[in-house]
């Protein structure tokens, strides 16, 4: 929708919105936040003005980046949770969060140093995730595929160590997998 006028955006804009977010998210992923907004609208192939129009300020579009990566996060966890067996889908979901959460620390910070809250526009996104991982630990859980005595609390905590740890890692790949073989022992009844 336009945010300025409250109805749903025309196809082309809406197709050039979605690109915009496509190549930020390549771009600030892979580069770093501080690549220039007008090299985005470069590479996504449209005018700095048609990101402008989307995304008023690079802190925008910082934060609709965050969106929509929890948002995929969330659907891809949903959708694991579906087609997974209980006693795998909480593992598979770690990871996933896990590998998806590359760059996130500095996308926070950027944000922050803008002054915007990162958590308060992220809250519902993130609440809908931390929902699903509660819901996955307990018929994890309930399946005997992890151990009882581990809360949310401390799975939140465990992804976010992890997530710091693998972006020390990045270039090897051998060695974020045994991190996660040493993680999902860890998570498993003794």
């Amino acid at each position: 929708m336009s945010a300025a006028e409250g109805r749903p955006l025309r196809a082309d804009a809406a197709r050039n919105r979605a690109r915009l977010l496509d190549v930020a998210t390549e771009v600030f992923t892979t580069r770093g936040v501080g690549v220039p907004t007008e090299e985005i609208a470069r590479t996504a192939g449209v005018g700095v003005g048609t990101l402008f129009r989307h995304f008023p300020t690079k802190e925008a579009l910082l934060e609709a980046v965050m969106v929509r990566r929890l948002e995929e996060i969330a659907a891809q966890t949903a959708r694991l949770a579906a087609e997974t067996k209980p006693s795998q889908a909480l593992f598979a979901c770690f990871q996933l969060i896990v590998e998806q959460s590359a760059g996130k620390n500095e996308f926070v910070q950027a944000l922050a140093t803008a002054g915007v809250d990162a958590h308060a526009a992220l809250q519902d996104s993130t609440e809908m995730i931390q929902g699903q991982l509660a819901a996955l630990l307990g018929q994890a859980q309930r399946s005997g595929a992890v151990r009882t005595d581990f809360g949310l609390s401390e799975l939140l905590a465990l992804l976010a160590g992890t997530s710091t740890t693998m972006e020390h890692l990045e270039a090897n790949p051998e060695a974020r997998q045994r991190i996660f073989n040493v993680v999902f022992d860890g998570l498993r009844p003794h």
